[in-house]
């Protein structure tokens, strides 16, 4: 060979080496998060810090990486294909690029970006460097936003390379298969979940019902006010005036034992009584939690958007939703869930109807309603009777106890083998 095609040769392997570079910094900029960037940097990696700001601005930086792979695969191309040409005629040219198509495939696109697949967090502090520097090229920048500019013409739309974004969906998988491969236990996965979901409960869904309130009149004698909260196990009792939708403000027990221990049992308990916070069903719990905390307050009455009493919400009810259930001595509620034989459950017609699909791995229908009773009520269309059932997607609801015109529990029996 002479000189010249050695020299051409050398310029081909060259760029193909140069495109394996430059692939694997396209994948790891690529399916890098900004997240797992900013992990890095507090890791201490080296080069983590400028790899965050790069991503901050990534088509900036990917845009000049994809124009210099392209030239590089044409290029080699090019270059392999005037070389045989020139010594063994087409039949060379098209066996020369066939061997070039395999060799760029492995050495400049399968090899390259499975690494980067691997440890694109790795591979893109190693590929940071070279990408930075390209990108300060004045011309190679100028042609790059040249050519985005004409493609966002010819293409309308929004062009600009955000990167990898992570749904809440995709966070529960994570922590799915996080929990199947021992890296968290499930108790952490559960938490995880909860956490999650926990941005999207609005207080509706966590409240303690207006029937179920525990209220007392503001003329109530502190004595007799006392004497409820100790029967019942509460701390804080609402107190109304003329009625549960004007509520007045929120007795305290320590005042009440205080006010006892003054001689002042016989006195109206609307002379101890503290300021009601009031706040509407539609709020989202994550935001009454940060003003619980902000504001010093344990107890809430919700209000639907006609202002009247819809029921009432404690700190406890959210910690809940975050933690599970926290039972007390004073708790003695029927289970919210209740296996039964067969496979079938017997469930608290408040039990939210999210956690029965969860638990049952179905569907059933969604809408203005938030528990399993109001499903029922609306299949039904009236207030059932005991006994009375209802079937949808596979499976039966059956009213199993009806107080007055209120479910109390339903039992979920399964239609259709699981």
């Amino acid at each position: 060979m002479s000189d010249s095609t050695l020299l051409a040769l050398a310029a081909a392997a060259v760029l193909i080496g140069s495109a394996a570079l430059l692939a694997m910094a396209e994948t790891s900029l690529t399916h890098l998060s900004r997240g797992r960037a900013r992990a890095l940097e507090e890791d201490g990696a080296k080069g983590a810090r400028h790899l965050t700001r790069m991503l901050e601005r990534r088509e900036q930086h990917l845009n000049p990486v994809l124009l210099l792979v392209l030239i590089c695969h044409l290029g080699a191309a090019t270059i392999i294909a005037v070389v045989a040409d020139h010594r063994w005629g087409l039949t060379g040219v098209v066996v020369a690029l066939a061997v070039e198509v395999v060799v760029i495939f492995i050495v400049a696109e399968a090899a390259p970006k499975s690494w980067a697949l691997q440890d694109p967090g790795r591979s893109a502090i190693i590929a940071a460097p070279v990408v930075r520097a390209l990108a300060a090229v004045p011309p190679l920048r100028w042609i790059t936003g040249l050519l985005v500019a004409i493609a966002r013409v010819l293409v309308p739309g929004r062009t600009r390379v955000q990167g990898p974004a992570v749904s809440e969906e995709e966070l529960l998988a994570m922590a799915g298969v996080a929990a199947e491969e021992a890296v968290i236990d499930s108790d952490e996965q559960e938490l995880i979940e909860s956490i999650i979901e926990f941005g999207d409960t609005v207080v509706r869904e966590v409240m303690v019902p207006r029937p179920d309130m525990i209220t007392v009149q503001a003329d109530f004698r502190i004595a007799d006010v006392m004497e409820i909260v100790v029967l019942n196990g509460f701390s804080r009792v609402p107190t109304y005036d003329e009625g549960i939708d004007d509520v007045v403000g929120i007795a305290y027990a320590k005042d009440l034992m205080r006010a006892d221990l003054d001689s002042r049992a016989d006195e109206p308990v609307r002379s101890v009584l503290r300021p009601a916070h009031f706040v509407p069903e539609s709020k989202k719990v994550s935001a009454l939690l940060r003003e619980m905390q902000a504001e010093q307050y344990h107890i809430a009455v919700v209000v639907d958007e006609y202002g009247a009493t819809a029921g009432l919400v404690t700190l406890e009810d959210l910690i809940e939703e975050l933690v599970g259930e926290i039972v007390d001595e004073f708790d003695v509620e029927d289970p919210m869930i209740e296996p039964l034989a067969g496979g079938n459950l017997r469930v608290n017609a408040r039990l939210p109807l999210d956690e029965l699909n969860e638990l049952l791995e179905a569907e059933l229908p969604e809408g203005d309603w938030d528990t399993v009773g109001g499903l029922v009520f609306d299949l039904l269309g009236h207030v059932p009777t005991e006994g009375e059932s209802v079937e949808v997607d596979g499976f039966r609801l059956r009213a199993e106890k009806v107080q007055g015109r209120r479910i109390g529990r339903v039992r979920v029996e399964r239609l259709t083998p699981a």
